[in-house]
């Protein structure tokens, strides 16, 4: 037999082409809601961007809905790590978001706003009428305790509704059900950004955290009663590391407007601050790293620390109600109060209220988003999706809606009205004109928000 030449060689395997990447868009009106979108998109699309054989790059980009709320540079930066350059996040109106979906071809949306901006996106992607339309995917980005129905309501159309616990999911199912809505968007997974090491007492620390929240309470009195026993706190424990631990510099917005920043209260405190008591800011995360005791009115850090099991209380100073949000943590055994903790006593956390609560301190949280990628994947992999209904459309709610889409610059029909489709200024010099003349008009909002609306207001009680 001859010997085999090259010629007569088995022919080399072609390489498979690479996969295109996936590509997908986070829209967030806030520091918060930035945080949550972006870490949801990274949660969302692990398993595509893994190492397996069907891996694909995964690109996001950010976009930021410009309002009363749009994070500044420093409110990015101190978010946290969320996969992606801040730098590269870039602010838009909605009808820029429309443009820019409509033109990038996103394969996922992440839709991080409130729920009037996600019911004017979710008409409006519907307006594009794209032959290949995104998958759109919404939630919540803390512990709902207000405006449940309405809310809901205003996020219904979207692919996936994200809750972040079983008892989400379950509140959000009957309300859809018992509107007649479609349910099966809704989706059980859980917070984005719980993490960090389990908590473990260092000898020689002692540190209590307040996590403060924008307008709960909404008070004068309120806040300043809560910062003054935090102080005496401090004082009856001159050992201890007292913290107040803010979410923004006066100024900044955050998810909730702030009109009376504890920064400012506490410049007017009689007696001054004890030395063992400091204002912080920066990523929850890296506080609650040297947090021995977390306290709080009803902030979304609870859950955080919850899920890292560090001793955590839930003021009952100002009642148990509605509008302050700590009736949500009703069965949680973290209902106390400033005196009691004075005295040393630390409540003791009901484990089957927090495994309710997508906490997760268990360890099950690895899994936490299995059936939400598993639901995306498919959807992503069946090709046309059918087209976005809403709940709310002109013909059932037209008292409603058109205004909400207004706000917008959206007509009924959730196409742009006239005018607001402007093109960009060329050249840089009117766009930094324009840019400065924006924040010119943020900073006059932010004032009148902090200042001058609280002076109106005691006017109007004389």
């Amino acid at each position: 037999m001859p010997p085999r030449t090259s010629q007569d060689a088995e022919p080399a395997e072609t390489p498979a082409a690479p996969r295109p990447a996936l590509r997908v868009a986070v829209l967030a009106d806030s520091d918060t809601r930035w945080k949550w979108g972006a870490l949801t998109a990274r949660r969302l699309t692990a398993e595509a961007a893994g190492d397996g054989q069907d891996a694909r790059p995964v690109e996001v980009s950010g976009l930021l809905l410009r309002g009363r709320a749009t994070p500044t540079p420093r409110q990015l930066a101190e978010v946290g790590e969320v996969g992606i350059d801040a730098g590269r996040v870039r602010e838009v109106t909605a009808v820029e978001f429309l443009h820019t979906v409509r033109d990038e071809g996103f394969d996922l949306v992440v839709l991080a706003l409130v729920g009037g901006g996600v019911q004017a996106m979710l008409h409006g992607l519907a307006a594009l009428d794209l032959p290949r339309r995104p998958v759109v995917v919404t939630g919540y980005v803390g512990v709902v305790y207000e405006k449940l129905a309405d809310g809901l309501l205003l996020r219904h159309g979207a692919d996936v509704v994200l809750a972040n616990s079983a008892h989400d999911a379950g509140r959000f199912r009957a309300v859809y059900e018992g509107v007649g809505a479609d349910a099966s968007a809704v989706t059980e997974a859980a917070l984005p950004f719980l993490g960090g090491a389990p908590y473990r007492p260092e000898e020689g620390r002692d540190t209590v955290v307040f996590a403060a929240q924008p307008s709960v309470p909404a008070s004068r009195a309120d806040r300043t009663y809560l910062l003054r026993r935090l102080v005496e706190h401090a004082r009856l424990h001159p050992r201890r590391e007292v913290l107040l631990k803010l979410r923004s510099k006066p100024g900044e917005h955050t998810t909730h407007i702030e009109e009376l920043p504890y920064q400012k209260l506490a410049q007017r405190l009689p007696g001054g601050l004890p030395p063992n008591f400091r204002l912080v800011y920066g990523h929850m995360g890296e506080v609650l790293d040297r947090t021995d005791l977390l306290v709080t009115v009803s902030s979304t850090a609870a859950l955080e620390s919850l899920h890292r099991r560090i001793p955590t209380a839930i003021l009952t100073d100002l009642g148990v109600r509605e509008p302050l949000g700590n009736h949500h943590f009703v069965g949680s055994g973290l209902l106390t109060s400033w005196d009691r903790l004075d005295g040393g006593i630390r409540p003791r956390p009901d484990t089957e209220w927090v495994a309710g609560q997508g906490v997760a301190a268990d360890g099950s949280y690895g899994t936490a988003y299995d059936t939400a990628r598993a639901k995306v994947t498919a959807l992503l992999d069946a090709g046309r999706l059918p087209p976005l209904a809403p709940y709310y459309t002109p013909a059932s709610a037209p008292g409603y809606l058109p205004g909400i889409l207004g706000r917008h610059h959206l007509a009924a029909d959730g196409t742009p009205l006239p005018g607001a489709a402007a093109p960009q200024e060329p050249g840089r010099v009117r766009g930094a004109v324009r840019e400065t003349v924006r924040n010119a008009a943020r900073g006059a909002y932010r004032h009148g928000v902090q200042r001058v609306a609280p002076v109106i207001r005691r006017m109007g009680e004389l």
